[in-house]
């Protein structure tokens, strides 16, 4: 098994990436009638051997749309005018979602609110308050 290296730390099996070319609503002048510069990537998130359970489930969450129903991650790279630097665009994409997927999120603790900002906060109110009692018109009794 043959591995490809995304990002430090990220390596995919070869086998799990597919590489189509398409040509590319971007910029290219004339060439963009001609050749194909837009990438496909699709990756096997699903078959992945080097994913644990917690990044694959992660990794949909994170992916969205963009993983179909078969498992298969799909990112489509044409911001560039050639094919090289759109494929190493999607696999920078592609790194950057596996890395995400890969740190888990700090769990939150809930807090209270200390007594010093309840005080601060209830005075800017009535300052706030007294401000606007300042502003209106005076009463004519």
């Amino acid at each position: 098994m043959k591995l490809v290296n995304l990002a430090p730390g990220v390596d995919l099996p070869e086998a799990d990436l597919e590489f189509h070319y398409i040509r590319s609503p971007g910029p290219g002048g004339q060439n963009v009638n001609k050749v194909a510069t837009a990438v496909q990537l699709r990756f096997n998130a699903a078959q992945c051997s080097l994913l644990d359970e917690w990044t694959r489930s992660r990794l949909a969450t994170l992916a969205g749309r963009r993983l179909n129903d078969a498992g298969w991650l799909v990112i489509s790279a044409h911001r560039h005018r050639t094919q090289e630097r759109n494929r190493a665009d999607a696999m920078e994409r592609l790194a950057e979602l596996i890395t995400q997927a890969r740190t888990r999120p700090k769990a939150r603790r809930p807090t209270k609110p200390t007594l010093g900002s309840k005080l601060r906060r209830l005075d800017g109110k009535r300052n706030a308050s007294t401000v606007k009692r300042l502003r209106a018109k005076p009463h004519e009794d």
